[in-house]
């Protein structure tokens, strides 16, 4: 006979650790299973390593993989990648796996440093005796109070792999509405952006070697107005090219720290849900959220008043948030859902009107998630259309930019060609 050490997880997760006497380490494996246990590590044991040290020596292991964590230069944790992995540990722990040993599988493939050392810590915590939720509330940053709260209903409810689909699903959407939403405003920042590169660039290197060469060719070196006008601001971003790149980092900053203040927050999402072109838009994102989010939580079995706690929270915009307090106050009083959203003017009377159905039938959780797949598809829809027709306007945008500047060079070249042809406001005198 022979003794081994052993290391075993039970069906709730909780390790399990002794020595038995078997011929074999086959013979043990099979002891194992027989007493209804997982195994996780059997090893023989040697009289001059008891199991005391064996303990002392994996937490020497754990201390040895320890690693230092500095704020702004630790690595940032994806949607794609919380998702993945959310998804992952849904299929193994649907497949009957213990969670610990699921969550040993995803630390050895996974390749994020970041999520790969919350899972070892987290698996730690789990070893320890806390919960799945309770051993992720550490990490705000990158598991919120929504991903937390639906853990913790899955617990209680028993159907832990069902919450993890669902929680991946709801990032997976989410993750693509933000996604066309920032491909439909990608396209015209980008060609603002080079635009006015490339007239900088231009207003400070080019247009100078221009007004050198006209001012000894022009007739009394007097310009033609517009021409005139595009050389004076040339001459200003030359000489103060530095103070306008402070200013406008200055005020890139003081616009920064305004969105981080609560008043500055408001007036940008209130802005935001009213603009001309992209308010639409942002309003159906935020409803999307705010339906998606509430109707995955009341799915999962979450109490309607925390979760619009939660909602209240995550929604993203301060607007919807103050309607989600107004409703939870509603809510609390003993009132219905609907009237709080019929009278904040952000909720479309179609909304209101499907949410009032789900309320009354007793199937409010599915119709929101209904509105949030109707969000969804008129998003998709007015983003496509609204990037067909950006791209006519940036070129036209970008032609009078650089139509402009031509105009502004071949005016003094006209007036020096035909001196006598000057039409009226381009050189300030009649023809």
């Amino acid at each position: 006979m022979t003794n081994y050490f052993y290391e075993a997880v039970d069906a709730a997760g909780l390790k399990k650790h002794g020595t038995m006497d078997v011929e074999t380490q086959s013979d043990a494996l099979r002891r194992i299973k027989e007493m209804g246990l997982f195994p996780i590590r059997v090893s023989e044991r040697h009289e001059n390593r008891p199991v005391g040290n064996q303990r002392s020596g994996s937490r020497v292991t754990r201390l040895k993989n320890i690693s230092i964590n500095i704020p702004f230069f630790s690595g940032r944790v994806k949607p794609a990648a919380i998702c993945a992995f959310t998804r992952q540990l849904a299929t193994l722990v649907d497949a009957g796996m213990p969670l610990i040993r699921g969550l040993r599988l995803l630390r050895e493939q996974e390749t994020n440093a970041t999520l790969k050392r919350i899972i070892t810590e987290v698996e730690s915590a789990i070893e320890n005796g806390s919960t799945l939720s309770e051993a992720l509330t550490p990490y705000p940053r990158v598991f919120n109070r929504l991903y937390i709260n639906m853990v913790k209903a899955g617990e209680l409810s028993g159907a832990l792999e069902i919450t993890l689909l669902r929680l991946a699903e709801f990032i997976e959407k989410a993750q693509k509405i933000k996604g066309k939403v920032k491909a439909a405003m990608f396209y015209p920042a980008a060609v603002l952006f080079i635009a006015t590169a490339i007239l900088i660039v231009m207003m400070i290197f080019v247009v100078p070697r221009f007004k050198q060469v006209f001012e000894g060719l022009v007739p009394g070196g007097k310009m033609p107005v517009f021409s005139a006008a595009v050389f004076s601001l040339s001459d200003v971003l030359k000489a103060h090219y530095l103070g306008a790149l402070l200013l406008l980092a200055g005020l890139g900053m003081a616009f920064t720290f305004a969105l981080r203040s609560t008043a500055g927050r408001g007036v940008f999402d209130r802005f935001k849900l009213k603009a001309p072109v992209f308010g639409k838009i942002f309003r159906k994102v935020a409803i999307s959220r705010f339906s998606r989010t509430l109707g995955t939580l009341l799915n999962n079995g979450v109490p309607i008043l925390q979760a619009l706690t939660i909602v209240k929270e995550t929604v993203g915009n301060v607007m919807v948030s103050n309607v989600v307090s107004n409703v939870h106050d509603s809510v609390k009083e003993g009132e219905t859902i609907t009237a709080p959203l019929r009278a904040s003017g952000v909720f479309p009377p179609v909304v209101v009107g499907m949410v009032d159905v789900g309320e009354q039938t007793g199937a409010l959780p599915d119709m929101l998630l209904k509105v949030a797949d109707g969000c969804d598809e008129e998003v998709d829809n007015a983003v496509s259309a609204m990037t067909s027709l950006i791209e006519p306007f940036m070129i036209v945008f970008l032609a009078v930019v650089v139509g402009s500047l031509v105009v502004a060079m071949y005016l003094p070249i006209l007036s020096v060609v035909n001196p006598d042809k000057s039409g009226p406001g381009i050189d300030g005198t009649d023809n």
